[in-house]
């Protein structure tokens, strides 16, 4: 108990030490717009906009003045009724910081909710397959699969630490998420699942293990 306390501590010292502010470009563009103002998602079609969308993202500081206006924003981006989604990650809009919204079917009512510098510290072995498009990727979507269950560590806006196991797709919202925030992109995973050696769960469509497992 000591040391996974120990262990939670350093990672909140550690987030908050790494912490950087917007650079001068991302300020510029954060203000293009006030709060009301939903941001452009940028898409893979893009050659400057890909390069972003493949970049890794640094922590936010949860401070910063900015930060509020972003969320909105970014909160806006991702309810637009042309094109509604259910969750979105800040270099989606063009910002290479670790700040996402997901919408959380676990939770009565599905609220959507604001995640700072959120990291996955913990994956389950049962997979889970199912249908992922993206807003940044045009006329695409496919089978993924995501860890059945997760560990997550985030800061709220408030800058409080917090730990939670997320499960089923709800998780998958949270890993697809996080991965923009490592420049990971659904067809990544696509790709890199492709000679993913898997066995089915016996009686169960959309559950997976990596290895089969041996008979006792």
């Amino acid at each position: 108990m000591k040391n996974t306390t120990l262990k939670i501590l350093f990672l909140f010292l550690g987030t908050t030490l790494s912490a950087q502010k917007f650079t001068k470009e991302e300020k510029k563009l954060i203000q293009s717009g006030d709060a009301k103002t939903m941001m452009k998602v940028i898409q893979i079609t893009d050659e400057k906009e890909l390069k972003i969308l493949k970049s890794v993202s640094t922590d936010v500081d949860t401070k910063d003045e900015l930060l509020p206006v972003l969320a909105e924003r970014m909160f806006l981006s991702m309810r637009d009724p042309a094109n509604p989604g259910i969750g979105i990650a800040a270099p989606q809009v063009g910002i290479n910081k670790n700040l996402i919204w997901v919408q959380r079917f676990d939770k009565e009512g599905e609220p959507f909710e604001l995640y700072l510098n959120p990291k996955i510290v913990w994956r389950s072995a049962l997979l889970r397959k199912g249908m992922e498009g993206c807003l940044s990727i045009p006329d695409i979507d496919g089978d993924v699969l995501r860890n059945y269950t997760i560990k997550l560590t985030y800061l709220d806006k408030n800058g409080k630490f917090h730990e939670e196991m997320i499960e089923g797709f709800t998780a998958v919202v949270f890993q697809h998420e996080t991965d923009h925030l490592n420049g990971i992109l659904f067809t990544d995973r696509m790709k890199e699942q492709e000679k993913m050696d898997v066995s089915k769960v016996s009686g169960e469509m959309n559950l997976f293990l990596e290895k089969k497992l041996r008979r006792q």
